[in-house]
């Protein structure tokens, strides 16, 4: 599943492919996510709420996803 974002030491992967029963989702990688880091989680997919969306259809349609803006 591709890296489709990093910031402050998290990293964002796209997972599409998991089983006829699946839908596109993001998982954070970072250990532990304390309340802070998930805090820049949820920040950053409601920031960028319209490319995840992109990368999702992207994703069905079995094209490349594209890289999204780390939080600033």
């Amino acid at each position: 599943m591709p890296r489709i974002s990093a910031f402050y030491g998290i990293t964002i992967w796209m997972y599409w492919d998991e089983g006829v029963h699946a839908r596109p989702h993001f998982h954070a990688r970072y250990g532990w996510l304390p309340p802070r880091a998930l805090g820049f989680v949820d920040e950053w997919a409601l920031l960028h709420a319209g490319e995840l969306q992109a990368n999702c259809n992207r994703a069905r349609d079995n094209q490349p996803l594209l890289a999204i803006e780390p939080l600033a």
